[in-house]
Parts: C-alpha cells; sequence; structure tokens
C-alpha cells in the first residue's frame, strides 16, 4: 500500500476533516476553497487559479461583495422561515443551524464583518424583530405574508363594520321619516278644521227691510251680571280641579318616598348605566399585560393550540403579538382565535369590554350556571364598586 493511498490512514483523517466545519478565516469564496491552516492558505492565494479570480475580482468589487450579501441574507432569512418562522430565538442558534452546510455564503465574503452588524441590520430594514439581552442577541422572524392577510382581513372587517353602521342609520331615518309622515298627517287634519272654524264670514244683507245695530261699549246690566256669575262659577271649577289634582300628587308622592322614594333616582343611574355600556362596548377587546388562550387549529401542529401566553402588543385593535407563558416565544395572532382567561377566585383581572372597559378588578366569585362572574373595581373613579355579574368574555387574568 502506497503511503498516500486512498486507505491509509492519513487519508481517512484529511477525508474526515475536510467535512466538518474550518476556521472562517481560511476559506475564499471566490475560489470556494477551504484549506485546514495557515500555510495551506497561503500557498493557495499564490497559486495561479486564485490569482486569476482575483483580477476578475478586482474589475468590479462592490457588485460580486453585493452578490454574495444578498446571497447570504436570502438563504438565511429563507433557513429562518423555514425551521423559526414563529419563535423568538438567540442569532446564534440561527448562525451555527446554517453554517452546517459546507456550501453556504460565507460572512467574510459579505459586507457584514461580524454577526452583530448582520443582526442590526436585518432589525433596521424589519425584516426580523430584534432585541438586545444579557444572553445575546435575539431574533423573531416578521411573516410579511401573514401580515398582509392580517391587514386585508382586518380591511374588510373595518368595511363590514361601517356597512352596518350605515344601513342601521338608514333605518334610523326611515322611522323618523315615518313618523313624521304620520304625524303631519294627522297634524294637516285637525289644521284644516280649524282653519274652516276660524274663517271669517261676509255679511249679507237680507231681504228684509230690518236694520243692523252694534253695541260697542254700552252693555245692559244684566248681561254683564250673567257674563260675572257665568265668569266666576268658572273659575270656582278650575280652583277646585287644581285643589284635587294637587292632593293626588302629594298622596303619590308620599307613597313614593315611604315605599319606593329611590325609584327615580335608580331609573336615572339605570339610563346612565346603559349609555355607558352602549358607548364602551366595541368590536375589539385586545388589550396589553392580560393573559388569553389560544383557539386556532391551524397553530395545533407547533403545538400552540389551548396554550396560554401574554399579549404584549396590540396591532391594528384586532391582532395581538403574544408572547408564550412556556418556550416564550412570540406569535401573531387574531382576536376571534383567542379566548379570555379566568383567574382563580382572589385573582386580579381587566375589565376588556363593556361599560367599564379598562378598570382593574378582583374577582369575588364565579357563577358558572349564567357563565359569569362577580368583581370589584379597585383603582381609578370607581374603586370599590362591586359588578354582581360580568360576562366572562368581558374579563381576563392580567399577567404579574
Amino acid at each position: 500500500m502506497g503511503k498516500n493511498d486512498f486507505l491509509t490512514p492519513k487519508a481517512i483523517a484529511n477525508r474526515i476533516k475536510a467535512k466538518g466545519l474550518q476556521k472562517l478565516r481560511w476559506y475564499c469564496q471566490m475560489c470556494q476553497k477551504q484549506c485546514r491552516d495557515e500555510n495551506g492558505f497561503k500557498c493557495h492565494c499564490m497559486s495561479e487559479s486564485h490569482q486569476r479570480q482575483m483580477e476578475i475580482f478586482g474589475q468590479n468589487p462592490n457588485r460580486i461583495v453585493g452578490g454574495y450579501s444578498e446571497e447570504f441574507e436570502s438563504q438565511f432569512l429563507e433557513h429562518m422561515k423555514r425551521s423559526h418562522r414563529f419563535s423568538r430565538i438567540a442569532a446564534t442558534v440561527v448562525y451555527n443551524e446554517y453554517i452546517a452546510d459546507r456550501h453556504h455564503v460565507h460572512m467574510n465574503s459579505t459586507e457584514w464583518a461580524t454577526l452583530t452588524e448582520f443582526v442590526k441590520y436585518l432589525g433596521k430594514t424589519g425584516k426580523c424583530k430584534v432585541e438586545e439581552t444579557p444572553k445575546g442577541w435575539f431574533i423573531t422572524y416578521i411573516d410579511r405574508d401573514s401580515e398582509t392577510l392580517f391587514k386585508e382581513k382586518m380591511k374588510n372587517k373595518r368595511i363590514r363594520a361601517d356597512l352596518a353602521d350605515e344601513e342601521k342609520q338608514e333605518r334610523e331615518i326611515k322611522k323618523q321619516r315615518e313618523r313624521a309622515e304620520q304625524l303631519m298627517g294627522s297634524g294637516n287634519i285637525d289644521g284644516t278644521e280649524q282653519q274652516l272654524e276660524l274663517q271669517p264670514k261676509t255679511l249679507e244683507k237680507s231681504d228684509t227691510d230690518q236694520k243692523i245695530k252694534l253695541t260697542l261699549g254700552s252693555t245692559s246690566k244684566s248681561v254683564v251680571k250673567e257674563r260675572a256669575e257665568s265668569s266666576k262659577f268658572v273659575f270656582d271649577e278650575i280652583d277646585n280641579e287644581k285643589r284635587e289634582k294637587g292632593n293626588k300628587d302629594s298622596e303619590k308622592a308620599g307613597k313614593n318616598v315611604k315605599g319606593g322614594g329611590k325609584s327615580v333616582l335608580d331609573e336615572l343611574m339605570r339610563e346612565e348605566e346603559q349609555a355607558k355600556e352602549r358607548s364602551n362596548r366595541k368590536d375589539y377587546w385586545l388589550c396589553e399585560g392580560v393573559i388569553v388562550k389560544v383557539m386556532s387549529k391551524a397553530l395545533a401542529d407547533k403545538g400552540y393550540y389551548k396554550q396560554k401566553g401574554v399579549i404584549r402588543k396590540v396591532i391594528d385593535k384586532y391582532v395581538g403579538e403574544i408572547e408564550m407563558l412556556e418556550n416564550k416565544h412570540v406569535l401573531r395572532v387574531d382576536q376571534e382565535e383567542l379566548e379570555t382567561v379566568i383567574p382563580q377566585i382572589g385573582g386580579l383581572v381587566r375589565i376588556v369590554n363593556g361599560a367599564y372597559r379598562g378598570s382593574k378588578a378582583r374577582l369575588l366569585a364565579i357563577d358558572t350556571n349564567n357563565f359569569c362572574a362577580k368583581v370589584q373595581i379597585e383603582r381609578g373613579i370607581y374603586d370599590g364598586k362591586i359588578l354582581k355579574a360580568i360576562d366572562y368574555e368581558d374579563i381576563s387574568k392580567l399577567a404579574q
């Protein structure tokens, strides 16, 4: 067997070394040649083939470096999209997985000297969400395709809501018109009758030679007396009616004070609560800092179905950026695929919808039959107020 034969231990060792990753500084991207030591790399740089490649590089260096940079970036993001699409992960972990392929584009041939510079570039361009922590740089892939789908979905939802509001307004205007027409119809009939009664009559001369007498000031004493007596009688009747009405009103007021004196006040408070409910009841309920449950079956393959997370950011009112409690992964989920979480009795909740939207409260009791809870508001202008029956959908557990 020869000294440099294929099956010699040295040849086998060289092939094993060539399979693994070598030092980056001894790799030539132009020639796609990996050297195992400094001497080998020096010999390669002095070779004729390398000199020809360097002449090509010298003719247009910016274009070649830009091409390698674009290829490196596209392959890195493609790996992120395939392996860590919905995850928040360390940049070093992704880089080590990327360079496991021997034929990858090496970083020493790109415009970025270090991984930190490349990560900052991804954050500035908005291709990844970048966070600097004591444990290093963490990145999250921003899925542009799903983001556009979310935006279109939200836009269609807003258009449908606007159309529903317009239809509601049109129905209200139509009802008001019909009511006004009915009132105008009844008013016209009464008005015509009054006009007929009040229409002046012309004086016509009769065939008889009887004279017409007009008395302007002088009236007989008997007529004056009759009028005075009749007017007095009429006014006495009016006074009696007023006295009877006053007695009835005082009796009613006395009954209200004795039995249900607070009925008017309760009615006013009830109307105020209803007005507050109408103004604060929205079709979106997401808010930062509450714990929700992911109910999307599309994410069941990823292991996120029925898992809990904290809403860190609300996007376009209907989409929540959620940090999962178990693995700290960050997801973007629509509110239709989320569910509120009810804590144990005594836990803190946030009212996410309804009259007291945004208030912080403490859970006092749960009514499982009616799917509602009893809470007490702890802060704000309604501090100490107890809500006896609030729906499960209107409250959610607060993150500690």
